[in-house]
């Protein structure tokens, strides 16, 4: 036990972890909380991501913290949702709504994959009904120079990491805490989009028209994002997770070019920076949502989990990928919609179906704002007991 925790905690570090990297919030105060987390009662979501063999399925929630919660609503209704965003006391708050109710194992920060185009100096809103807009997006190859430097942007968003490390502190060690961001081409999707898209056709046609301007746009969100990832370990973070949320509208070419090659460079260069700046090494989760045609590929990418949607089985899944990375995932959300009964028995086959070890539970994509909360404590209440009995048989 004693080395599984010090693997997920961070080390006492003899200078500041923050030296080269993106936060220019590192007080004295601030370090002295970073080296003092309180020590980790339940290890049992790491233990599955590093491969290791649990005494039950650990579970958690994509979107955990959302709109399905009334104290989330109430706690969101004072400000807009980007200023939420950038208040560290309400994003830890947020964060730990769900803890309070459901005995999650894991907790996500609570934030949005779009600080990062935000940090670049593009203007995002979130429009009620709508969804995020980007006023002025990126319509021709002469628009990427509006763009910050990465280095730059990369230091905005210290707002994130004061986020994690408080909700660390307040955690209390209850469970792990997750940092995340979206992969580079979801990102780009929306900064040519200007929004959500249900074709991106604009954001292809770079791909088709602007091969070069895509690889730029790309790498530039690359080089943003590594230092992000890596600021986020060094605040508290425990793992981290990559959300290619739009993987399906590339088909097996496109992701190939544009997408799997940074999602690689990520993990190669997130690891790469944690070891430099003397941080302990964290699990790596990549959800590419209808990515089921690169399963092979997305296991080879560096990361020790493979997140699913529920559109993939999980015993071709494991066919596909092996025994060599974690998968995590993946009920249908809208499973949550049936009777608890009904839940307790899709629960059960999906883990008879995945298998007991090397696997996290979670629904195939988020917790939509209709949902009753009652549900998804049915979720992970029948993950618990049918693993538990799982591993008994």
């Amino acid at each position: 036990m004693e080395q599984n925790l010090s693997r997920s905690l961070p080390p006492l570090f003899p200078q500041s972890p923050f030296q080269g990297l993106p936060c220019g919030t590192a007080s004295r105060d601030f370090l002295s909380r970073l080296q003092n987390f309180p020590e980790l009662k339940n290890d049992t979501f790491l233990r599955a991501a590093w491969g290791e063999e649990t005494d039950y399925t650990p579970v958690w929630c994509m979107r955990q913290a959302g709109r399905y919660l009334p104290e989330f609503r109430e706690t969101r209704a004072a400000q807009d949702f980007f200023s939420t965003c950038r208040s560290p006391e309400a994003c830890c708050e947020l964060t730990l709504q769900p803890l309070r109710r459901f005995p999650l194992d894991a907790a996500i920060i609570f934030s949005d994959i779009l600080v990062v185009p935000q940090a670049l100096g593009m203007e995002v809103t979130m429009v009620p009904g709508k969804g995020p807009s980007f006023p002025e997006p990126l319509r021709e190859e002469r628009d990427l120079e509006r763009l910050r430097d990465p280095a730059a942007a990369a230091s905005e968003l210290g707002y994130v990491f004061q986020a994690i490390t408080l909700t660390r502190q307040r955690l209390a060690g209850r469970v792990p805490l997750i940092g995340f961001a979206g992969a580079p081409w979801t990102l780009m999707t929306y900064m040519v989009e200007g929004g959500s898209s249900s074709t991106m056709a604009q954001a292809k046609r770079w791909l088709y028209q602007r091969p070069q301007a895509s690889h730029k746009l790309l790498g530039i969100l690359t080089d943003v994002l590594v230092p992000y990832l890596i600021g986020q370990v060094a605040a508290g973070a425990q793992a981290l997770q990559l959300f290619e949320s739009h993987a399906g509208h590339l088909g097996t070419e496109l992701f190939s070019k544009f997408a799997l090659p940074y999602i690689r460079d990520v993990a190669k260069r997130v690891k790469a920076g944690l070891q430099k700046a003397g941080l302990a090494p964290v699990p790596m989760i990549i959800f590419a949502k209808d990515g089921h045609f690169a399963l092979e590929e997305l296991a080879q990418a560096g990361y020790e989990v493979v997140g699913l949607d529920w559109t993939v089985a999980p015993k071709k899944a494991r066919e596909r990928v092996g025994k060599a990375v974690t998968l995590q995932g993946n009920l249908d959300p809208c499973a949550l919609y049936a009777s608890e009964e009904e839940i307790g028995r899709l629960v059960q086959q999906m883990l008879d179906d995945f298998g007991p070890q090397r696997y996290i539970a979670n629904l195939g994509h988020g917790l939509y704002p209709d949902m009753d909360p009652e549900r998804v404590g049915a979720f992970v209440d029948a993950v618990h007991k049918h693993s538990r009995l799982l591993r008994q048989n």
